[in-house]
């Protein structure tokens, strides 16, 4: 491409150059063009004689001098052979000489404005000429230029000629062609052209080197980016992170943003194994306390608990649920947009929890008087609840309070219990996984900490929040905001 671009930049350099040289040359030509007509406009010739006109007999500007009729009148001493300007002949020819008759009709011998040669000789061409004949005395205006070649003095070169008009004294109107080498053209554009094509190899040869130093210098970082990569790959290493160029550019951005994905990398794959690890530790207890009592009951058979065998199948159950709820929520399983009224899904789960310890006092207002409406998943919006209830069930002291309002925009759904609340250090680690702040009576009851995990995960899948706080009765709060469904795009 760099090729191409210098191709067409000399191409276009070279034709500038030469149009320019050309111009020129037609300026010198019209310089001694205007030279012999003005030499001209001032001589009254004795007949169709130019014999004493001063013409330059250099090589450099050829003339030739015709009559209107294209006959040869005079031309450069030295010229031998000319083209170009219409007329090949180098030797001036002389009129024949008038007849009587001829002078009769003209009229006497003193009238030289109106003699015999001025007839034959005064006459129109396709170019130029007639009406349009300078006044005597005077010349006219350049009217062409044409390239040919001469020869001059046995040397032959090219030439650029123009032609300009002129009447001398006696009123004869006569063409004089003269022409500037182009010698000087031809050297020069030669010259820049031999230049252009011993420089141009060279130059591509130095912006080759020069893209290709600067290209791998640029490119170097992501070498190391896509090695270093290529290591994490093969040792599973997510710690190791690519190393980070200090400039700016797009490169550096890259190295960043792939940190960045490797941390996010490891901190997924790190809860993951967490995760795994921590489900296995939490099946391995009811699932060997089940079997224990299988075990008893099968070798002694009055023996057997069958209300614990009952409960440690119950929550069993329950945490393979919670289990394959996270794994659903992991993989992406969206809330759905179905609309749902929040008050009557709450009035309907409580009213189902015939078994709670204490009772959950249910409070639904309007606020604004609006619906309760949101857009989601019944079944995950009623996880929620159930979690935040059975949460408030295994803390509370008394009372269980759950209230549904609407608030602007939002639907808050609110549980709360007049417990020993939660710490305002542990407010957003309860929401982990697996964690419980009262681990030995969470376990005895049956939780394994992931009820509100999965309230905050589905919350946030909903477009809301989970957040907890200090209830009124100093145990805790627990507020699900979601936006309505009104205010959904």
């Amino acid at each position: 491409m760099v090729a191409v671009a210098l191709v067409a930049a000399g191409i276009a350099v070279l034709l500038s150059l030469r149009t320019n040289l050309t111009g020129q040359t037609d300026r010198e030509a019209d310089s001694a063009a205007r030279e012999v007509a003005l030499d001209i406009a001032s001589q009254v010739p004795e007949k169709t004689s130019y014999a004493g006109l001063d013409l330059p007999d250099d090589e450099d500007h050829p003339v030739q001098v015709t009559d209107e009729s294209g006959r040869l009148l005079a031309a450069s001493k030295d010229l031998q052979r000319i083209s170009g300007t219409g007329l090949s002949a180098v030797t001036p020819q002389k009129s024949p000489s008038p007849s009587p008759s001829a002078s009769a009709t003209a009229g006497s011998d003193d009238d030289d404005d109106s003699g015999d040669d001025s007839g034959d000789d005064i006459a129109d061409d396709d170019d130029h000429g007639g009406d349009d004949d300078p006044e005597i005395g005077q010349i006219g205006g350049i009217f062409r230029h044409t390239s040919g070649t001469a020869t001059v003095d046995g040397r032959t070169g090219d030439y650029r000629f123009a032609a300009i008009d002129v009447t001398d004294r006696k009123g004869r109107t006569v063409i004089v062609h003269a022409g500037a080498s182009l010698a000087a053209r031809e050297s020069a554009v030669g010259t820049a052209a031999v230049s252009m094509l011993a420089g141009l190899p060279v130059l591509l040869l130095v912006v080759g080197g020069a893209t290709w130093l600067v290209t791998r210098r640029a490119f170097r970082p992501v070498e190391g980016i896509r090695s270093e990569m290529a290591a994490i790959t093969a040792s599973a290493d997510l710690s190791r992170r690519v190393p980070e160029p200090a400039t700016h550019d797009e490169v550096a951005r890259l190295a960043r943003t792939t940190n960045e994905t490797l941390t996010a990398l490891e901190v997924a794959v790190d809860r993951q194994r967490r995760f795994v690890a921590d489900a296995s530790h939490e099946l391995r207890s009811p699932i060997a306390s089940l079997r224990t009592q299988l075990e008893v009951g099968d070798a002694h058979p009055e023996l057997l608990d069958v209300p614990g065998a009952v409960a440690d199948t119950v929550r069993l159950q329950r945490l393979a649920a919670d289990l394959l709820l996270l794994a659903r929520l992991d993989a992406g399983e969206g809330p759905g947009s179905a609309t749902l009224d929040l008050g009557v899904m709450a009035r309907e789960e409580v009213s189902q929890r015939t078994t709670d310890r204490i009772p959950v006092s249910l409070d639904i207002g309007t606020g604004e008087g609006a619906g309760a409406e949101v857009a989601g998943s019944r079944g995950q919006l009623a996880r929620v609840l159930g979690n935040l209830l059975d949460n408030a069930q295994r803390h509370a002291h008394a009372s269980v309070h759950a209230t549904v309002r609407r608030t602007g925009g939002q639907v808050v759904l609110a549980v709360a219990d007049d417990g020993s609340g939660v710490p305002e250090a542990e407010r957003e680690r309860i929401f982990e996984r697996f964690v419980r702040l009262d681990d030995a009576r969470s376990r005895d009851d049956g939780g394994a900490g992931l009820g509100l995990a999965i309230a905050r995960d589905v919350a946030e899948r909903h477009g809301g929040t989970l957040t907890v706080g200090r209830a009124p009765a100093g145990g805790a709060l627990f507020e699900l905001r979601l936006p309505a469904a009104d205010d959904t795009d």
